[in-house]
C-alpha cells in the first residue's frame, strides 16, 4: 500500500498573521485546516500511512494522530533537509511512496492519475499552470519554473528562473511519487553527496527538491510525468487564500480546484 510523507515545517511567513501561532500547514483554509484537505483525500485512497515532517509550532499537529518527524533547523533549512527528516518513515518502506508539499491541495482524480502513471519517480505537474498563475501573479513567469520534455516524455529539466514561456511546457505542483524499487538509491543518493560535500552544507541545507531532482535527472535518472489540468491550489500568501475565497463566494473556486472532488 502506498505511503505519504507531508513536508509541513515551513513557518509561512507570507501567511502572517494567520500564520502566528500556527503552523502554516494548520491555517483554516475553506471549511478545515490546510493539510486536513489533502489527507482526506489521501484516505479516500486508501492511503492511511502517512508521516508528516514538522518544524514550526510542531506541537500543533500532535493532536491529529499521525507519525511526525521533527526537522529542529527549520529556519534554516528547505524542502530536501525536511524531505530527510523524514527518513525513518521511508528508508524501509515495501511500498512506494508519495512526497507531498503541505501548502497545496489536489483532487482525488489528480492523485489517481499520479498513482496510475508508471516511472521510477513521477511527478504531479499541471499542463494548465498558466490560468492560476495569472489569477496569483500580475507577471505569470515571475513564480513559474522552468519545465522540459525530452521526445520519450520524460522530465530532462525543472525548476529553473525561465527566460520565456516555451520553457515552461508544464508546472510542478509539489507532488512526487518514488517507486518502492528506487527508495533506497533515493537515500544513498543523497548520503553520497553528503559524505563527499561536492555540494557546501550550506547549499545543501538550503536545497529546493526541484534541484535534487534535477542531479538525479543529470546522473541519468528518468523523471516522468502524470500530466493533469487545474484540480489543484498551492497557498502560499495571505494573497493566495483572499483570491481563492474570493472565488469561493462567487461559486468559482470549482473551476481551478473542487474541494469535492
Amino acid at each position: 500500500m502506498t505511503a505519504c510523507l507531508i513536508l509541513a515545517a515551513g513557518e509561512g511567513k507570507r501567511l502572517r498573521p494567520l500564520t502566528s501561532n500556527k503552523p502554516k500547514a494548520l491555517v483554516n483554509f475553506i471549511d478545515k485546516p490546510l493539510i486536513m484537505h489533502q489527507i482526506r483525500t489521501l484516505e479516500s485512497l486508501n492511503i492511511t500511512n502517512i508521516g508528516i515532517v514538522t518544524g514550526y509550532k510542531a506541537e500543533k499537529f500532535q493532536n491529529l494522530g499521525f507519525q511526525t518527524f521533527m526537522n529542529n533547523n527549520y529556519g534554516k533549512t528547505n524542502m530536501v533537509y525536511s524531505l530527510f527528516c523524514g527518513r525513518m518513515f521511508f528508508e524501509n518502506n515495501e511500498d512506494d511512496l508519495i512526497i507531498s508539499y503541505g501548502d497545496i491541495v489536489y483532487e482525488k482524480k489528480n492523485l489517481q492519475t499520479l498513482l496510475s502513471t508508471d516511472g521510477d519517480i513521477v511527478l504531479m505537474t499541471d499542463d494548465n499552470w498558466f490560468r492560476l498563475w495569472s489569477l496569483r501573479n500580475d507577471d505569470p513567469l515571475s513564480d513559474a519554473e522552468t519545465m522540459k520534455f525530452d521526445n520519450s516524455g520524460n522530465i530532462v529539466e525543472l525548476g529553473k528562473k525561465p527566460k520565456n514561456i516555451n520553457e515552461i511546457e508544464s508546472q510542478y505542483t509539489g507532488l512526487i511519487k518514488i517507486s518502492k524499487n528506487k527508495i533506497k538509491d533515493f537515500i544513498y543518493f543523497y548520503q553520497k553527496i553528503c559524505q563527499n560535500k561536492t555540494i557546501p552544507k550550506d547549499d545543501l541545507d538550503q536545497m529546493y527538491l526541484t534541484t535534487y531532482l534535477q542531479l538525479l535527472i543529470d546522473i541519468g535518472w528518468e523523471i516522468k510525468s502524470a500530466h493533469i489540468k487545474s484540480g489543484w491550489l498551492e497557498i502560499d500568501s495571505i494573497k493566495d487564500i483572499q483570491l481563492y475565497e474570493s472565488l469561493a463566494a462567487e461559486s468559482k473556486l470549482h473551476e481551478l480546484w473542487n474541494k469535492n472532488e
